[in-house]
């Protein structure tokens, strides 16, 4: 078997693994779903923490900071997803920029705390939380694959060369009409509400933002994976970037129209 394909075969087990579990985790929901997503935000803290070149030592601070709101977000066990655990993201980010004196690692426990609290506000709506987090991730994906897709069968001019050389202004629309296409699949089959499947194509151009957002911030730091944890997919960041960006402005969306 050639490198190439011993890579490939890696990234689809890997994506599989990845896949069932967390559909597993999100079915389940409650404890598991939190501790899923609790122990990907240290992770993701720990990698921001990388990218932004933090010493081992603030990287352990960080991941250290951010324990405080996940441990209050924590369903049945704690205050759960809300305010409080809001106010405490915030002040974990006050809390890291006073000690280090660095504002990219305070950014750290917003950009990587606001989507935990974001999935966790979903998944706890007493009618629809399956299905409303079930949207949020999935979109993701729809967009992810559509972009890939149509950016392989038109090509044409790159969206942002200087950031991800890859990318075109055909797959960031193609993202969008797979997201859509998506959305209206769960209306009519699954009663997702109008207006969230409106929002969606929206959601899906911030999901391909919070990607070059992400590979903006590993250019800034010389790497191509923001970590290597999973073998032939990077970091976590790397899975987790476009979702990011979506999670806490569909959870926003969900509390204000459903």
């Amino acid at each position: 078997m050639s490198s190439r394909n011993s890579d490939l075969g890696k990234r689809l087990i890997v994506a599989i693994v990845l896949i069932a579990v967390t559909f597993a985790a999100l079915w389940l929901g409650g404890f598991v779903f939190w501790m899923l997503v609790a122990i990907g935000g240290v992770l993701m803290m720990g990698e921001w923490a990388d990218l932004a070149g933090a010493s081992p030592r603030q990287k352990r601070l960080v991941q250290y900071a951010l324990t405080v709101p996940l441990a209050i977000m924590a369903p049945g066990l704690a205050a759960g997803p809300g305010f409080l655990a809001l106010g405490l993201v915030f002040a974990a980010a006050f809390f890291l920029g006073a000690v280090t004196r660095k504002p990219q690692l305070a950014l750290g426990a917003l950009y990587v705390g606001l989507p935990v609290l974001g999935l966790l506000v979903l998944r706890a709506h007493a009618v629809h939380g399956f299905l409303f987090t079930f949207w949020a991730m999935a979109l993701v994906w729809a967009s992810d694959t559509g972009a890939y897709f149509a950016g392989r069968a038109i090509g044409g001019p790159k969206l942002a060369p200087a950031i991800s050389p890859n990318k075109t202004w055909a797959g960031f629309f193609g993202g969008l009409v797979a997201s859509g296409v998506f959305a209206a699949v769960l209306v009519a089959g699954f009663g997702l509400p109008f207006v969230l499947a409106l929002c969606t194509p929206v959601l899906a151009a911030l999901s391909q933002i919070g990607d070059l957002y992400e590979s903006h911030l590993k250019r800034r730091a010389g790497v191509k994976d923001s970590g290597n944890l999973l073998p032939g997919h990077g970091g976590v960041l790397d899975r987790l970037d476009g979702l990011v960006a979506v999670a806490p402005v569909a959870a926003l969306l969900v509390l204000a129209f459903a």
